[in-house]
């Protein structure tokens, strides 16, 4: 959910089986900044959301629950983060909940090359904050502006 869709972790375990079931937009108000978000899910996500929630009823009951079908915690999607990475043999970096929105916004930028779209999309205020974000560095623009010609 994080790395397709660019949500912040604070914004996934909010969400509820009515949200997303049936649905091919996500609208939610982010937790951090207050701003209302929508945008349509992509086919992967459906597709994952759909296999995710195949029997479940439509209900407020959380998406994501953890042992105690609670909803789930932010240090909980860390643990499980990294559980998953070690247990597809990543263990020489560091991964974090933020890594998911990170990741979405390095590949988003790489296939689009837009960062004022990204800007937008991630809520930032500069494209400078949103390239700093990524981890787009100043060598790779200068590069790009080296091998740029018309």
């Amino acid at each position: 959910m994080g790395i397709n869709s660019g949500l912040r972790v604070s914004d996934i375990p909010g969400l509820n089986v009515c949200d997303v079931l049936g649905k091919s937009f996500l609208e939610n108000r982010e937790k951090k900044t207050g701003k209302y978000k929508r945008f349509p899910l992509n086919k992967k996500l459906c597709k994952l959301i759909g296999e995710y929630t195949d029997g479940m009823v439509n209900s407020d009951k959380p998406l994501f629950t953890g042992k105690k079908l609670g909803k789930l915690h932010r240090s909980q999607v860390y643990r499980f983060l990294n559980d998953a990475c070690r247990a597809v043999g990543i263990t020489d970096i560091n991964i974090g909940t933020h890594t998911m929105r990170k990741s979405f916004g390095y590949f988003f930028y790489k296939q689009y090359n837009d960062v004022v779209l990204l800007q937008k999309i991630l809520n930032h205020s500069s494209p400078a904050i949103t390239l700093r974000y990524i981890g787009i560095s100043q060598d790779e623009i200068d590069s790009s502006y080296i091998n740029f010609n018309l």
